[in-house]
């Protein structure tokens, strides 16, 4: 694409150099990534920043570089070198303008369909895309366990991706034949503007609790960002809020889209009822204009009630056959890791991604409300390094009170010692029902092999990652794996 189209796409403060005449190939944040005839984009990272690498892109083949900081390196060496220089306000907003013309807005075409709150995400957009699947329409899929073009699974690093890798993403979908796309949309990428060239058509609020306060720094922080995607919808497009949460109202106030309820307060558009769970499964019922549905799934919870009844909404809003709906809301598969039981003999072993402390609650009031009182409860878990701490002690009180028996052990420690994230989590703990075992593998292992035959155990916090990272590093570890192996001696 030539560079003047998608210099023409930017809000540029200086341009030095020439800019007709060349071609662009490729656009890229990473200067690892460039080669000739690429727009390398300077972004100020959280552990470094792209303006030290703007010499290597050039000596990389590097066309031109989008920068915020005019400072980063002399003007000289773009005009000895013949790349043009782009300054502009915000790199990451110029990121995200020039990857969108780049690949010719493929949201344009795309339908595409972000899901944000602090938890149900990740169950929402599995249920939204069997339902689009059901429908016979081929969909892509953007979110925490993975990225999906169809059925081929792409892998992911993050929530959602930066905005280059997204438009790169849409186009892929596009050209295969997707007409569709579900993604999760983070409070990160919200704030980052890695979403903020996507043409949402429908936007979905699950709900908001306490999360990533190390990044916002305060709730009121975390619910603005995530009110950044219902303020910039059209008046085309549709929200479906969760009415049962205190703060929807907050975040659809100022959007221009048409808004609809779900939820079992009374007025919900979609009005949820006669929730019933156990471990096979949910059943409920939603009303909607009058009419009744009864449905069911083989997901777990009363938040599974929830989260169905979003998409549930989503398919009868888009028009689709009810019955069809219906069906594929019976029919989505178990997402990895969100309430995913493991039996073996009388024992139950639940992996759950619960790691903010009202996720954790929900899960094992879940638990306790299947087995009343019926059977010991263990619970085996950590909490993440390097982000929010405040939620530490909290989680170890949730734990200790819900809980027969609770494992203390390790997550994610990241950079951080393990045993001093540990000893945030007991400053919460006021019984004398728990274990300390750093090791995470032998924490589960001894709540697993050391619990009554017909306990249920909780291990809480990683759900479907497959890995544990520490020192910067990751080394393959599954709790569904570990669970697997254990119960298997049992």
């Amino acid at each position: 694409m030539e560079l003047t189209k998608l210099v023409n796409s930017l809000k540029v403060i200086q341009l030095v150099g020439e800019v007709e005449r060349k071609d662009i190939e490729s656009i890229t944040y990473d200067s690892r990534k460039v080669k000739k005839n690429t727009l390398f984009v300077a972004i100020s990272g959280f552990s470094t920043d792209g303006h030290k690498f703007i010499l290597d892109a050039i000596s990389k083949g590097a066309t031109a570089v989008i920068l915020e900081n005019n400072n980063a390196i002399p003007e000289d060496i773009f005009i000895h070198r013949n790349v043009t220089k782009i300054l502009v306000q915000n790199s990451r907003q110029a990121l995200a303008d020039a990857s969108n013309a780049f690949f010719k807005q493929p949201t344009n075409l795309l339908e595409v369909i972000g899901i944000t709150g602090t938890k149900g995400k990740t169950t929402t957009s599995y249920f939204i895309k069997n339902i689009l699947e059901t429908e016979g329409k081929k969909s892509g899929l953007i979110g925490t366990i993975a990225n999906y073009i169809g059925n081929k699974q792409i892998y992911t690093a993050m929530t959602t991706p930066e905005s280059s890798d997204l438009n790169q993403l849409f186009a892929d979908m596009l050209s295969e034949g997707c007409s569709h796309c579900v993604m999760e949309v983070s409070s990160h990428s919200l704030v980052l503007k890695r979403v903020s060239s996507i043409d949402f058509k429908t936007a979905v609020f699950t709900n908001l609790t306490s999360d990533h306060l190390d990044f916002h720094g305060t709730v009121e922080e975390y619910l603005k960002a995530k009110k950044i995607l219902f303020d910039n919808l059209n008046s085309e497009a549709k929200v479906i809020y969760n009415a049962d949460d205190e703060n929807a109202l907050k975040i659809i106030s100022d959007t221009k889209a048409k808004c609809f309820s779900y939820g079992t307060k009374s007025g919900s558009d979609f009005l949820l009822s006669n929730i019933s769970y156990d471990l096979s499964g949910t059943t409920f019922d939603i009303n909607y204009n009058g009419q009744l549905f009864k449905l069911k799934t083989s997901l777990v919870g009363a938040f599974n009630a929830s989260n169905a009844a979003a998409a549930f909404a989503f398919g009868l809003l888009s028009g689709y056959n009810a019955d069809s709906v219906v069906k594929a809301i019976e029919t989505t598969p178990q997402v990895p890791g969100r309430f995913e039981t493991i039996e073996h003999k009388m024992k139950k072993v639940i992996i759950d991604y619960s790691h903010t402390a009202d996720s954790l609650e929900k899960a094992l009031l879940a638990i306790h409300n299947i087995v009343k009182d019926s059977r010991p409860i263990y619970t085996v878990f950590g909490c993440g390094g390097n982000r929010d701490k405040t939620k530490r002690p909290v989680m170890g009180e949730i734990a200790s009170r819900l809980s027969n028996k609770v494992f203390v052990t390790s997550d994610n420690p990241r950079f951080e010692d393990p045993m001093e994230i540990i000893s945030d989590i007991l400053k919460g703990i006021n019984k004398p029902n728990f274990e300390v075992i750093e090791n995470r593998e032998e924490a589960i292992k001894k709540a697993i092999l050391n619990s009554e035959e017909n306990a249920v155990i909780l291990i809480a916090g990683k759900g479907h990652e497959n890995y544990q990272e520490i020192k910067g590093v990751r080394n393959h570890f599954s709790d569904k794996e570990t669970a697997e192996k254990y119960l298997a001696n049992e």
